[in-house]
């Protein structure tokens, strides 16, 4: 049975994992796929063989806190891939955990396919020998991202996004608006404080400041907070007794992050995979984040553009506004966000701009990478 190495690290790599598990099958139902997986890839018939929790670590502090368990789940999977002998290797993302697993088995003489460019453009350009080093073949989402390979000597394809074949190019807000119960004309906002628990962590109270300031401007205004485990849920209810802020109009959901966007005037995110799924439903957002203060440090003096939200990255210009470490305070995130639920003009230029960025995007991407993984296949 044809068998292909794959390993994701967090959430948004069990989607893209997932996606081309599928189209993979639709054309070679034989193929076996083994690794690390999250529910997604799993229900795709994905076998793992560590918890992808356990590689869903982000910022240089944490990373180094967890080090020896993650050192130790890559030099086991290493040996049972060189054992094993994969037909092909696919790494989603998490590029600090998967360009040294992809080098080992490269120099071993198989194959090896990473799914999603790392940040190059933005912070990390003196990779790309690294990358040469790793990497048989890159299945990059970006239009700008192809070049940068090329340039290098780097087999690469330009796959687009997923989410930009998956998302509707005109999303129904009323609709969703009458599915969830909400009133059709008064504001809404989603708030999306990230996927892991250290971001809720970091951001709950802002969230939760922020929307006491709102609901004080604006009476009537309902707030929507999509959560996808009972563990950031859990942080996050524990925040708003913290602040006393029971009596919030605040609706806390089970996941249906895109309906909750969908229903919303205007998105406040964690900086993330989160802002491109605001912007594929041409939702008005304030982009923000926070992070431990030595991590902050050390990725601000490696940052290249003046920009971190993909959003931004991808129309070359602040198309929202993003208010990230010092200026991620309630006092300022609240105001920011209601000057964009009430500049009708404003609103109208970041619609636009990414009604044309989803245009871009869409490329069907999962029958491209598919194809790609797929002639490495005898």
């Amino acid at each position: 049975m044809p068998t292909i190495g794959i390993v994701a690290g967090e959430a948004s790599g069990d989607l893209l994992g997932s996606h081309l598990i599928r189209a993979l099958k639709k054309q070679r139902p034989d193929l076996r796929f083994v690794g690390i997986a999250g529910p997604k890839m799993i229900a795709e018939g994905a076998e793992t063989l560590f918890p992808m929790e356990q590689l869903s670590v982000r910022g240089y502090v944490e990373v180094l806190r967890h080090l020896p368990g993650l050192l130790k789940i890559r030099r086991q999977l290493t040996q049972y891939f060189l054992d094993q002998r994969p037909d092909v290797f696919i790494g989603i993302d998490a590029p600090d955990f998967n360009f040294t697993l992809e080098r080992e088995l490269k120099q071993q003489g198989i194959p090896t396919i990473h799914y999603v460019s790392p940040s190059i453009w933005a912070w990390r350009r003196g990779k790309i020998k690294k990358i040469k080093q790793a990497v048989s073949h890159m299945l990059a989402l970006f239009p700008f991202e192809p070049e940068i390979y090329q340039q290098a000597g780097i087999p690469v394809s330009y796959v687009g996004h997923p989410l930009a074949d998956l998302l509707p190019m005109n999303p129904d807000m009323q609709k969703v608006r009458e599915e969830l119960k909400l009133p059709q004309h008064g504001l809404v906002v989603a708030m999306l404080p990230g996927s892991r628990q250290s971001e809720v962590q970091q951001l709950a109270d802002l969230y939760i400041k922020t929307a006491k300031l709102i609901a004080a401007e604006r009476p009537g205004v309902q707030f929507l907070v999509p959560l996808i485990t009972r563990e950031t849920r859990l942080i996050f209810e524990h925040a708003i007794y913290k602040n006393q802020a029971q009596a919030l109009p605040i609706q806390i959901m089970f996941g249906h992050a895109h309906r909750a966007m969908e229903a919303a005037d205007v998105v406040i995110v964690a900086s993330g995979t989160a802002t491109l799924e605001a912007a594929l439903i041409k939702r008005p957002m304030v982009i923000t984040y926070r992070m431990p203060g030595l991590s902050w440090q050390i990725l601000k003096r490696m940052k290249y553009l003046p920009y971190v939200g993909l959003p931004n990255v991808l129309a070359g210009r602040f198309v929202v506004p993003e208010l990230l470490q010092h200026d991620a305070v309630p006092e300022k995130l609240a105001a920011t966000t209601l000057q964009l639920a009430d500049d009708k003009a404003k609103r109208e230029d970041i619609q636009a701009e990414f009604h044309r960025i989803h245009t871009i995007l869409q490329q069907n991407t999962e029958e491209k990478a598919a194809q790609a993984v797929l002639s490495f296949i005898k």
